[in-house]
Order: structure tokens, then sequence, then C-alpha cells
């Protein structure tokens, strides 16, 4: 029988410093109703200065091992993957070092680059790992600092975005047991590259070349919100039937659909394209804003501490973000105890 990545562990950390979003309107011109009439968004945690987002998937990270070590995973992991948008520098990556404060010694470790996709890609890399034999446990790990990317003058983007971790275990099992991964659905869609974008600070445009030629530098993320609204509904539907039909499922025999947490009308649009209902989709965006790679992690541990994600449940994960990129994948949820 072929070699499974099983989920068999899972930790998150949030930054201690909630904002809501009254204390986001003594800054900008924007108010609560403002946010949440468009976002559902009504609070997110924001790094303390100083804090990198190595910081936060470290305690992610090893509250995941911890969580794996109480049940039935590994005690450690033999590698580590980290999907980020925010490294802690352009160059190295952050991973190693993650792996090295986690105390895994020399273990493979390396960034995953996918944007709000980046915990699929995560997986589906664990998982090939462990598929290959190269390692027989994973460590996955989301974690974001957007804070230090935004540009303090949008009020779109601060509304929406927070910085958080998540992370979980894979170990080698069997395809039929509870948390094995079914079969992984990604994709991608280089002609939106714009939509989802820091535009300065890389070799295409880097700080040096446009301060040259008078070019002004713009070292914040930015966001075409209706395009990516329509793109982001589409592509999470339409991977989610695919993942579920790849592993003998219909989407109305899934229970709960763990969607990427971007945006409360974007989880509605998804269930309504999918004729499901809408409390199938967990909700955690309203208390942490969009936490891009982490969002998945985030609420799959709180969906589980709420009593909505249960042991047996048919579970769906989805995800899209910039590059564009998308993804999913459908797992029966494990006996697993988040921290």
């Amino acid at each position: 029988m072929a070699r499974a990545a099983v989920l068999c562990g899972l930790g998150t950390y949030l930054p201690s410093r909630a904002v809501g979003n009254d204390d986001l309107a003594r800054e900008l011109d924007t108010s609560d109703e403002w946010i949440r009439s468009r976002t559902g968004i009504g609070q997110r945690y924001l790094a303390a200065p100083g804090q990198a987002t190595s910081d936060l998937a470290v305690e992610a990270g090893e509250r995941a091992l911890k969580s794996a070590a109480s049940g039935t995973g590994p005690d450690g992991a033999d590698a580590v993957v980290l999907a980020t948008t925010t490294p802690d520098h352009s160059c190295p990556a952050t991973a190693p070092v993650v792996a090295s404060r986690l105390g895994l010694g020399t273990v493979p470790a390396f960034d995953v680059a996918a944007v709000c996709t980046g915990f699929l890609y995560g997986l589906a890399a664990g998982a090939g790992l462990i598929a290959s034999g190269t390692a027989d446990s994973v460590l996955v790990v989301g974690a974001e600092t957007y804070s230090g990317i935004l540009d303090p003058a949008d009020r779109s983007t601060r509304a929406i975005f927070g910085d958080g971790a998540g992370a979980v275990v894979l170990r080698a099992g069997a395809p039929d047991e509870p948390g094995a991964l079914g079969p992984l659905v990604l994709g991608s869609d280089g002609t939106g590259n714009e939509l989802i974008q820091v535009p300065s600070g890389g070799s295409r445009r880097p700080f040096r070349a446009a301060r040259a030629h008078s070019e002004p530098a713009d070292p914040y993320f930015r966001m075409a919100g209706r395009q990516v609204f329509r793109n982001a509904v589409e592509r999470m539907s339409d991977a989610t039937t695919e993942a579920a039909a790849r592993a003998g499922r219909r989407p109305e025999e899934l229970d709960v659909l763990v969607a990427h947490q971007a945006n409360l009308r974007i989880l509605h649009a998804v269930a309504d394209r999918l004729r499901l209902p809408r409390e199938r989709f967990p909700v955690h965006l309203d208390r942490v804003g969009n936490t891009s790679a982490a969002s998945i992690p985030l609420a799959l541990a709180d969906a589980v501490t709420a009593g909505v994600l249960r042991p047996g449940h048919s579970t769906a994960l989805t995800a899209f973000g910039g590059g564009l990129t998308w993804g999913a994948t459908t797992l029966t949820w494990p006996a697993v105890v988040p921290v």
C-alpha cells in the first residue's frame, strides 16, 4: 500500500496585540460598520515590534509538535516546510532557522511562496516528501506578519490582513486511515500576477533601480479586490469539486469545508456556488482577519475547539492566493487535539 501523509498534530499562535475595527477608525477614514459590511472582519492581531515571522512560526510549530506527540504522531519531524509571503529576509529562507530553533537539527527545511494558497502547497510538498520516503514526518507551517508590508494609509488592506501562524504535523500512514490527505488539486495562472502583488523589492523592480530611474518605489502589498473576488470564488469552488471527485466524494457529502479565510462574502459565495449550506463553512476571520498562509490551520483549530469540526467528519480544505494560485484537498478529520 502506498505511503500517505496523515495529519496527526495541530498548533496555532496569534500575537498578543488585538486591533479592533474601532482602533483602525481612529487612524483611518473607516468605521466598524464599513469594515464588517464588506469583509465580515471585526478584529485582527498584529505582531509586536521586533517580532518576526520566524518567531510566530516557532510558536505554532512547537505547539503542533506537542499536539502530535500527545496522540499518534511522532516526537519531532524529519523536515520543515514553511509557507509564507513575509519571510524574515529575502535571502536566506526562513524555514531553516525555524527548524533550528525547534531543536530539529539539520533536517531539510525550505520556504514555499504561494501567498494565501501557501499552506495547501506546503501540504503538497510535505505529502511528497513522505510519499517518496524522504521523510517519515513533516512539520508544515503557515506563518505571516503582513503588518510589515501593508501601506499605513490603505484602509482596504489594513482592515483585512492580520498576523498569525498555524502548523500541522504529517506522518507516514495508510491512505484509508483518518487524517490521511486525499489527492491534492493545485493550480496557477500567471496572467493574473499583478492582481495580488508587492510591486517593488524583487528583481523585476529592485529598490535601487526604482531610485536610479526616479521611479517611485512601492514596497507595500497591493490587491485588486474585485478581480480577486471573482477568481477566488471560481477557483476554490472548482478545486474543491475536483478534489472531492478524485477522493470518490461529491461536494454535498462533505461535512465541513475549511476555506481560506479571506472575506466573509467570498466564503458565502463559494458555499452558494457549491449549493451547500453556509453553516458547513467555519468562520474564523471575524476575530483574526485574513492571515494568508496561516488562515487554514488557524481556522481548523478554531473549528475543532468550537466543536464544529469533529473526528470522522468528511472535510475539505481549499484556498486561493496570489500568483495566481489555488488548491484543495480532502480528508476524514482525525482525533487531533490542537495546542
